[in-house]
């Protein structure tokens, strides 16, 4: 609607709308002349019998009629083409013969066997979250991210990754929960910086109660992020700790490559090609005066990463092209073929816990905000191969359950080892419990010259 006069005046070089839900103006800006931005030009352009419509591919925004087909091929609802070598790597399992199946479990056994590693049960919590924690006007769902938001503080606590004179560095940051937490638990450390990574817009985000000098979000993929070209870390040079709660799929290998293959060296002359321009939210910063962890002269002992706390989930949309435990597979006789099957196998691990999942997602409705938090786990239950079509008769259902979290640790393992490899001591740990969350692994990660590393 039109701007009413009780509600004062849009803000200068601002649309006049004035968008009753919000009960504010429209903060968009027209084109040159215009007292309207694009979304609502139709009051301005209602001389020019010019008439806009919902987009029918996401109703959520608007078109000009007259332009409908030439917005659908651009619009960014439209269903994105699949890559062909994607397309070659989802020959279904059900494909497979009775022998090549067998083979492919003997693969599987025998590199297994060969790492022999057990995970732990290691359920932390942090006093930060106590309060969240018995507030009864949480619902189930909150309650359970909660829950695995304090265990990943609690990590961080005992690892003595939580204190002043650090940047952490949240990827696939969505809302920014995680980092919101971490920043209730600092609420007395000076010198501390946020970097939010995240490449799509989000909604519902609690950046508005963050302490408005030290967070930053940068909208970019993190495989086009080069940690060492950000303002903040080329200029202070601050140690980092990379964080993530669900970081799914292939992001967390790039991820992990973002931190220990650009940042670890950040004075290193040999440079690729700039990163793509990150869209930034501009944050004020102090100088580093603190020092805590790590001494930030440059000194052959200096590692830029302090740490590394990221749980696992999603194992099904990684990617072997930037996978890290590519140089692992192939110690174990494995390769990209065997992979592309481990990956969709390990949906096998969490086949029975789907109709429980959806059901609890559907049922706690309490709020907007805690269904906002739970979709992306639902989407992820939603698209596991549960699916299992003619196996031939040859595994039960708790056979598959075991061949599903092989494969999903055999994955993890090869990140252990990519950091082990680069001088971090680091370890994979159930860090909640299987019914707050079916991916309930953490890895965690510090430099094995820090004391950190055998605290």
């Amino acid at each position: 609607m039109a701007a009413p006069g009780a509600a004062g005046s849009p803000q200068p070089g601002r649309c006049a709308y004035f968008v009753e839900r919000k009960r504010r103006f429209c903060k968009m800006v027209p084109a040159r002349g215009r007292r309207f931005c694009g979304e609502h030009g139709a009051h301005a352009e209602e001389e020019n019998s010019r008439k806009r419509i919902p987009c029918p591919l996401d109703p959520k925004h608007t078109v000009y009629e007259d332009q409908l087909q030439k917005h659908l091929k651009k619009c960014n609802s439209r269903e994105q083409p699949k890559p062909v070598s994607l397309l070659q790597n989802q020959i279904p399992i059900s494909t497979l013969s009775k022998e090549q199946l067998e083979d492919l479990i003997r693969k599987l056994r025998r590199a297994s066997n060969s790492i022999n590693y057990v995970l732990k049960d290691e359920i932390l919590s942090h006093q930060a979250l106590n309060e969240a924690l018995n507030d009864p006007k949480n619902g189930v769902a909150a309650i359970k991210h909660l829950k695995q938001q304090a265990s990943i503080l609690g990590h961080m606590e005992r690892l003595h990754l939580l204190g002043s004179g650090k940047c952490f560095v949240e990827f696939g940051a969505g809302r920014g929960k995680l980092s919101h937490w971490v920043d209730i638990a600092l609420h007395n450390a000076q010198d501390i910086h946020f970097l939010l990574v995240e490449r799509a817009t989000t909604r519902f985000k609690v950046d508005g109660k963050h302490r408005k000098n030290c967070f930053e979000r940068l909208q970019v993929d993190i495989q086009h992020l080069g940690l060492n070209k950000v303002p903040v870390l080329a200029k202070r040079k601050l140690p980092v700790i990379g964080i993530g709660k669900h970081v799914c799929g292939a992001a967390t290998d790039l991820a992990l490559r973002c931190l220990v293959e650009t940042y670890a060296k950040p004075f290193d002359k040999k440079e690729g090609p700039a990163p793509k321009r990150l869209k930034t939210d501009e944050g004020n910063a102090t100088p580093n005066n603190s020092g805590e962890t790590l001494n930030t002269s440059v000194t052959d002992n200096w590692r830029p990463v302090a740490g590394i706390v990221i749980a696992l989930c999603c194992h099904h949309r990684c990617d072997w092209k930037h996978y890290v435990g590519q140089e692992f597979f192939a110690t174990v006789g494995l390769g990209a073929v065997e992979f592309n099957y481990f990956k969709r196998m390990t949906s096998w691990a969490t086949c029975g816990m789907k109709d429980t999942s959806k059901k609890s997602c559907e049922t706690d409705t309490k709020n907007e905000d805690q269904n906002d938090e739970e979709e992306e786990h639902a989407q992820d239950v939603g698209s596991l191969e549960c699916s299992l079509d003619n196996l031939q008769g040859l595994l039960t259902t708790e056979e598959r359950k075991q061949i599903g979290q092989l494969c999903k640790l055999l994955i993890d393992y090869g990140r252990l080892e990519y950091l082990q490899q680069r001088g971090y001591e680091a370890v994979l740990q159930r860090y909640t419990d299987h019914s707050v969350s079916l991916e309930n692994v953490l890895l965690t990660a510090v430099p094995c010259q820090s004391p950190l590393a055998t605290s």
